[in-house]
């Protein structure tokens, strides 16, 4: 059986979908602007889930993120993305997925010269589920405090992705209320 080619939506600015790319060959030096999305899970204590990607990532191997990260695919609403990488990458179904930033976006650069350039909608989500991480995708992670999240990306900013530590201010600002989380 061959295998799935993964495609990606190129959009332009206003992000109106102008295409598709094949998900392998985008992510490079002069990476096209395309739709994606980060999600913030938290548990039933009220704790983050963040997640440290696997070393065989394209971009940001090895670093600390947000829970986790993915690409609707051409014709997939929104939702059925998250849950399906939610799935995927972690193990687990979601409750309560909430968009918390609809119009995020970013161009980062890795320090290989790979591009994320990403109209990126951020999400909340819970769950009570088990973890069960993919080892190509996860490679540790830890449910922590939002208060210990925004000092250790204060702290250390490059020990995290460039999306995670844009992202927290804006979920953030100021201290985090126990309504927040």
């Amino acid at each position: 059986m061959a295998d799935t080619i993964e495609e990606v939506v190129l959009v332009d600015d206003d992000g109106t979908a102008i295409g598709v790319a094949d998900k392998a060959t985008v992510h490079g030096t002069d990476t096209p602007l395309h739709l994606a999305f980060s999600c913030h899970v938290f548990d039933g204590e009220g704790r983050i889930l963040v997640t440290r990607r696997a070393l065989g990532k394209r971009t940001w191997p090895g670093v600390w993120t947000n829970s986790f990260c993915g690409h609707p695919a051409p014709g997939e609403g929104m939702d059925d993305a998250i849950a399906r990488r939610a799935a995927d990458e972690l193990g687990i179904t979601l409750d309560n997925l909430t968009v918390a930033l609809p119009d995020f976006r970013y161009r980062a650069v890795d320090a290989a010269g790979v591009v994320e350039n990403e109209i990126c909608p951020v999400f909340t989500a819970t769950t009570t589920d088990a973890l069960a991480p993919s080892p190509d995708e996860v490679m540790e992670w830890q449910w922590v405090e939002a208060r210990t999240l925004i000092s250790a990306v204060e702290a250390t900013p490059w020990a995290f992705s460039p999306w995670l530590t844009l992202q927290l201010p804006q979920l953030y600002s100021g201290e985090p209320e126990p309504d927040q989380l």
